[in-house]
């Protein structure tokens, strides 16, 4: 009877989206039996790490298992990504990160990355998406995307474009913002977001592409102008905001895209489990209510979902890299 009632509730765990209950869990043995680690690339106390920390927590919940969040940030997220690519394949140790990030990796330290995405790491499900917008200082009259870019080609070089480091996902962004719209824009290298706000707020620089939700406190308190945001479709925390694409610039999307990986070679099962974990996760109504009121686009797939997007993003970028003759430092 035990065994009749576990298989039951193993094969209702397959169907898609249901609770990820399984067999082993039913009987006390298997997968998993343990805390699960999920090591990001994020800094704590980011948006990104937020989104985590979220994530983990409901995961865990649709697993049944307790799954901690491990922060491992630096080096455009390699260092998290190779923790991962040398950890057993055994489903307990997950990587969280930055997909968009781990794409232009691939490029841009082509010789050196020491890991290959397509490789050695196994596409869970994406999880959230978070929209760049373009910021701007109030310290420069155009108001409206099109009122900038006529300033901008009316006095080329004049103006600039802060990011958090060369080679980094806001670096591309503004680099993709100049050859879609034809400007002459100077690009200024910080050492991190948190490093160049003060200097958009103040004017010393005059533009800057980052992730929508640790601006709208500041677009809200008059601080900052936000005049477009890089995403297929408006922002719910910024509805007044136009898209890129309704401004005549559909290829200027830019996006923060979140996913889940395991190291190569992890069990086929193992993935399933998870991925059903996750899309469970993020369907949760609060969960999803929650999310796009903070200004980030849940996600949930199919292990192939993350698959496709991690290949247009490695692709799209490496565009931009070479376009822009981008060399690493």
């Amino acid at each position: 009877m035990l065994r009749f009632v576990a298989t039951a509730v193993a094969a209702a765990a397959l169907v898609w989206g249901a609770p990820a209950v399984t067999y082993a869990q039913a009987t006390g043995e298997g997968y998993p039996a343990r805390a699960i680690r999920l090591v990001t690339s994020l800094a704590a106390g980011s948006s990104g790490d937020r989104l985590a920390r979220t994530f983990a927590d409901q995961l865990g919940a649709q697993i049944r298992q307790k799954v901690l969040v491990e922060n491992r940030p630096g080096d455009g997220g390699n260092i998290a990504a190779m923790s991962i690519v040398k950890a057993p394949a055994d489903g307990y140790a997950l990587l969280f990160s930055s997909t968009a990030s781990l794409a232009i990796q691939m490029t841009y330290h082509a010789d050196t990355v020491g890991y290959s995405l397509s490789r050695d790491l196994s596409p869970i499900s994406t999880v959230a998406a978070i929209p760049n917008g373009l910021f701007v200082t109030t310290a420069i009259e155009p108001d409206t995307l099109p009122a900038l870019l006529r300033e901008l080609k009316a006095k080329p070089g004049q103006y600039s474009c802060a990011s958090s480091g060369v080679g980094g996902l806001l670096h591309l962004t503004c680099e993709l913002f100049k050859k879609v719209a034809g400007v002459n824009v100077l690009h200024v290298a910080y050492k991190g977001s948190t490093f160049f706000l003060p200097d958009l707020v103040s004017g010393r620089v005059a533009l800057a592409f980052d992730n929508v939700p640790v601006y709208v406190p500041m677009v809200n308190a008059g601080k900052l102008k936000v005049l477009a945001v890089t995403s297929a479709k408006r922002v719910a925390v910024l509805q007044f905001v136009p898209t890129t694409a309704e401004l005549g610039m559909p290829q200027l999307e830019s996006m923060g895209l979140f996913g889940l990986l395991a190291p190569q070679r992890t069990p086929d099962s193992v993935i399933r489990l998870l991925s059903r974990g996750a899309v469970g996760a993020l369907r949760e109504r609060d969960v999803r209510e929650r999310l796009v009121r903070e200004g980030v686009e849940p996600g949930g797939s199919a292990p192939d979902g993350l698959r496709k997007q991690i290949d247009n993003e490695v692709g799209k970028w490496a565009r931009v890299i070479t376009e822009a003759n981008i060399k690493r430092e």
